[in-house]
């Protein structure tokens, strides 16, 4: 039962760890874009004066979503670093 208690406080730790490097990757960001909501231009096809090209939204959308995803990916390295600097390996054993 203590095993389960301290996995859980471990992982709620880790994660609180990896939301604040995320965070301060994001704020680090001067060019972060937010996905546009393509909706209201999907629904509005009888305005034909408004041009939009659908496949143009999809790419930006999914340019952005790989610019998040790269930021997950190193906040996720990031916390593996500072948690192996917490291991002394120093005599081929973890300590």
């Amino acid at each position: 039962m203590n095993l389960k208690k301290i996995e859980t406080k471990e992982n709620s730790s880790r994660r609180s760890r990896l939301h604040q490097i995320l965070i301060a990757l994001i704020n680090q960001q001067k060019d972060l874009e937010l996905m546009d909501d393509s909706v209201q231009l999907f629904e509005n096809q009888v305005n034909h004066s408004e041009k939009y090209d659908s496949s143009k939204i999809i790419e930006r959308n999914q340019r952005i979503i790989k610019k998040y995803q790269s930021l997950v990916r190193s906040a996720i390295a990031l916390d593996a670093l500072l948690e192996s600097e917490q291991y002394d390996i120093s005599d081929g054993r973890i300590s």
